[in-house]
């Protein structure tokens, strides 16, 4: 059984930073790509970044140079950091992991951006 939990979400004003983690555990034998997703209302699920286990990076351009992704492979984590956030960035944030097993999802956490 594989577990993909999330933490770090929150209420934040606009320019505010928030940084999030992931971390998979159990029978994970081998994970090669972690990634962010988000979802807001009314809107489909939508990549926000992603990191292979040999690091390299993929950012959706709505939010390059303002969010860094980063990944501990002995800790099977990873993170995401916020910076500059906008109202538009209000999102239930998704941490997706792709392993030898399969592909599994986190429940996700809430980001919401207001002032």
């Amino acid at each position: 059984q594989v577990q993909v939990v999330e933490s770090g979400g929150g209420l934040v004003q606009p320019g505010g930073s928030l940084r999030l983690s992931c971390a998979a555990s159990g029978s994970i034998f081998s994970i090669s790509t972690m990634g962010w997703y988000r979802q807001a209302p009314g809107k489909q699920r939508e990549l926000v970044a992603s990191i292979t286990r040999g690091g390299s990076i993929n950012y959706a351009d709505s939010v390059k140079g303002r969010v860094t992704i980063s990944r501990d492979n002995a800790k099977n984590t990873v993170y995401l950091q916020m910076n500059s956030l906008k109202p538009e960035d209000t999102a239930v944030y998704y941490c997706k992991i792709w392993a030898a097993v399969g592909n599994y999802w986190g429940h996700g956490t809430q980001v919401t951006v207001s002032s």
